[in-house]
Formats: C-alpha cells, structure tokens, sequence
C-alpha cells in the first residue's frame, strides 16, 4: 500500500520527448523546474503523479545495472545514493526514451522527472523517484473577467486524473531489483512492451498479489478455451466455475491447491482437464502458478470485475447468475420452438 499524504517533491524536471516516429528530436529544459506556486502546484503534481497507483501491483527490474535495459536501474541508484545528480540522470533519460520510442503509435509528449520524500510503502518510509510521460491533451474551458463581463476562452491542458505513463521506483529491496509500481494508460498490445520492457526494463514482482493475479488468469482462461460451449459445458456450469473460483479467493486467508480441487473443481474429469490447461498455461505464458501462497485481496478487488457471469438471451434478457447452480433449468419448448431457463427462488427483492 502506498500512502503519498506526507510525500515531499524535492525535486521536478520537464523535457520534451518528441515523435520519433516523425522524426522529431528531445527538447531539453536548462534547468530543474522553479514552482512559482509551491504549495498549491506542488499539491496538484502530487494528485497527478501518485493517484493512477491505486493497486499493490509492484514490478523489479530485470537484469543488472550493468544490461542495457538496466539504465533506469542505474540512474536511480545513482539519484537515491547522491540527489546532485538529478538533473544529469534526467537529460540520459529523456534521451533513452527517445530511443526507445521506435513504434509509430508512439506519440511525442512532456517527460517528468521528480525525486520525493518521505513515501509510505507497505509501512516503511523511503524516498521515490518518479518517470512519467504524457502525451493526450485535453481542452478546458476558461471564465475570465473582462472589463466588467465573464468571457470564456479554451485552453489546452493536461488532465491530472488521468496520467499516460508512469513508474515511481522506492529505495527499497535494492538487492532484489528495487521495487517499483508502473502504469501505461495510452499503449496497449505490442507497443505497450517498450514502456515497462525497453525503457524501464520492468517485470512483475513476485509476491501474493502477482501469484493471487496468475491463478484467477488460470481461472478465467480454463472457463473460456476449455470448460465452454464447444466442450458442451452449459453456461451455467461455466458460471458456477467462476463464481465457485471468485468466491475461494474472497473468503479465505490463503490459498492450498488441495483446498482449491475439493471445494472449487470438485469432479476428477475436470480436474484432469483444469491440470492439463494449468500446464500449458504455464508454458505459453511463463507465469508461475504457485501450489500455495497468501491471498491478496487487492488483486481479488481488481480482478473481480473481470469474472463475469450474464447469460445473454437474445438481445431481450441479461441473467446475472451469482451462485447455486441448481437453481437454473434449461429446456426447449416444443410448441414455441425456443430454448428457456427456468429459475427458482425464495423472494423477489
């Protein structure tokens, strides 16, 4: 959990990364920024760098300081262990970004460096170094008075509710990759990867969030390329699957692969079919599916609104089906020629 409520802003830089893809250079600032306004632009800073981090989702860096993709690694070290550095590691970078921009949905936009103090970080009080980049604009309207009348005018701005691209790496677990929180609103697909990968040559920390978040994937993944429609698995066994899986995670402490056989796949041909798909996804995806760990319910809250139950009838009915299975008839009227769920309960509320 991060809490940013006593985080002071040290220090901020701004470059312009411009659109490699059309051939436009890096823009450097001469100097750290001067807030004109500290208390109040620095408050605003703070809402737009640290409220896209709502989840415990951290990543550490890959390889060493030595690699390539080690450079981010390498500044902050260098920033964390002497400050007088920060401008210099900012110009290295912007310009390694640059660089890194190679694919054409790529767009140009303002580069942030900022060092903090004072980060909360699962209790522990550290210093963070903040990499951001935005690259969307957006318009605002203006009311200004004018020689005794309101006029509007329009003013292109940057949203700080919404930030592009970021990553904070905290002064902790040095020894094991920093750890580090990162986000890319904009990018989806392949290009996405030269954010976290090329640039900041991140990978998923591998804690009870990480390992929460790969076996509710396995969960959701087994339902629809094998326990579905084409294996002839109704929708209501395909439901109770997930919501059986949702409601495991939510109720326990911790998570046992005995536990999780008896009390969630329950039949020894699933149980054969839910191994078989475990391995392979295992392979294709090269994410470890631990056989115990701690839960996490922040990443339970986060994937839970994936696990989505709705039989879709036509285009006249939604059905949310939460749970008991046995409550839910399928047939086929003869005499309308059209299928039909029949549904039992006790009251409508």
């Amino acid at each position: 959990m991060i809490d940013s409520s006593q985080v002071v802003i040290e220090n901020v830089v701004v470059h312009h990364i411009g659109s490699r893809a059309e051939g436009q250079p890096v823009r450097f600032s001469k100097d750290v920024l001067r807030l004109q306004d500290e208390e109040m632009v620095g408050s605003v800073l703070k809402t737009y760098f640290f409220n896209a981090f709502k989840t415990e989702a951290y990543f550490n860096f890959i390889g060493g300081e030595q690699e390539a993709s080690g450079l981010v690694r390498q500044m902050a070290a260098e920033v964390f262990s002497d400050p007088t550095t920060f401008y210099n590691a900012s110009l290295q970078l912007a310009e390694f970004l640059h660089e890194q921009s190679n694919h054409p949905k790529i767009r140009g936009g303002e580069f942030y460096l900022a060092l903090f103090r004072n980060c909360v970080v699962d209790g522990e009080v550290v210093d963070g170094l903040g990499i951001f980049k935005s690259e969307n604009k957006e318009t605002f309207l203006k009311v200004y008075l004018k020689e005794q009348n309101f006029e509007l005018g329009a003013q292109e701005g940057i949203n700080i509710r919404k930030l592009d691209k970021g990553c904070i790496i905290f002064n902790t677990e040095q020894e094991f990759g920093y750890k580090a929180v990162m986000v890319d609103n904009i990018n989806k697909g392949n290009e996405a990867r030269f954010w976290k990968e090329d640039f900041l040559g991140l990978q998923p920390r591998e804690d009870s969030y990480y390992f929460t978040q790969n076996y509710m994937n396995l969960c959701k993944g087994f339902v629809q390329d094998v326990y579905n429609g084409q294996n002839q698995v109704p929708k209501p066994e395909q439901f109770d699957f997930l919501n059986r899986s949702m409601d495991f995670f939510e109720n326990k402490q911790s998570f046992a692969q005995d536990d999780f056989e008896r009390e969630v796949v329950r039949f020894p041909e699933v149980s054969e079919a839910f191994t078989d798909y475990r391995q392979q996804f295992e392979e294709e995806r090269g994410l470890p599916i631990n056989d115990s760990f701690d839960i996490s319910k922040s990443a339970v809250k986060t994937e839970k609104k994936h696990f989505k139950s709705v039989l879709k009838l036509d285009k006249n009915f939604h059905v949310y089906v939460h749970g008991r299975r046995e409550f839910i008839e399928k047939g086929f009227d003869q005499q309308k020629g059209m299928n039909y769920y029949k549904l039992f309960y006790e009251q409508e509320v």
